[in-house]
C-alpha cells in the first residue's frame, strides 16, 4: 500500500503600488502608475507560464482589487471564479488564514490578492523559504501536500516573483 500524494497550490499576490495622492480612506486608495505598470509586467509574466486556477479571492480594497482585475483579465480567467472578500483586507495575517482554510477541498489552485504584512507573514509561516518582504506586486507560489485546506500546514515555496525580477 502506498500513500497518496495531494496536491493543493496557493498563489499569493500582494497588490500593486497604491497611491498616497488621493484623500481618500486607506480601503479606497486607487494604484500609482508604477502600480499599473506592474500589474502589466506581472500579469504578462504570468501569462506566460500558463498559470491555471480553480479559485481567486481578493481583498475587496481598491487598490487589490484593480491589481486583481488587471491580471485577471489579462490571463483571462473565467470572472466566475473570482470572489471578493472583505476578511482579506487583512495586514496581521489571520483572516487570511481563515479564508484558506476555509476553502473547498475540490478546489486545488488558489490565486489570492492581498496586504501586507498578512502576505509575507504567510509566506515566512508556511513556506519553506524565508522572504523578508513580499513587495508590491510580488508573486509567491506555495504547494502543500494536503487533501483539505482546513488542514493547512507547512508547505514548500516554489516560486517567488517580484517586479524587480522581471524589470530590466
Amino acid at each position: 500500500m502506498f500513500s497518496r500524494i495531494f496536491m493543493k497550490k496557493l498563489i499569493l499576490i500582494r497588490h500593486a503600488k497604491s497611491s498616497w495622492k488621493h484623500d481618500v480612506i486607506d480601503h479606497e486608495r486607487p494604484l500609482n502608475s508604477r502600480g499599473v505598470k506592474d500589474v502589466e509586467l506581472m500579469s504578462n509574466h504570468l501569462k506566460e507560464k500558463g498559470l491555471q486556477v480553480d479559485l481567486v479571492l481578493s481583498s475587496d480594497a481598491v487598490r487589490a482589487k484593480t491589481t486583481a482585475n488587471g491580471i485577471i483579465s489579462n490571463l483571462n480567467i473565467d470572472k466566475k471564479l473570482v470572489y471578493l472578500n472583505h476578511d482579506l483586507y487583512d495586514f496581521s495575517g489571520y483572516n487570511l488564514v481563515g479564508a484558506i482554510k476555509g476553502i473547498n477541498e475540490t478546489v486545488n489552485n488558489v490565486l489570492i490578492f492581498g496586504h501586507n504584512n498578512a502576505i509575507t507573514s504567510f509566506v515566512n509561516t508556511y513556506g519553506d523559504k524565508y522572504i523578508e518582504n513580499v513587495p508590491t506586486c510580488g508573486v509567491v507560489i506555495i504547494k502543500f501536500n494536503i487533501k483539505k485546506w482546513e488542514n493547512l500546514n507547512k508547505g514548500m515555496t516554489l516560486k517567488t516573483v517580484f517586479p524587480r525580477d522581471l524589470k530590466n
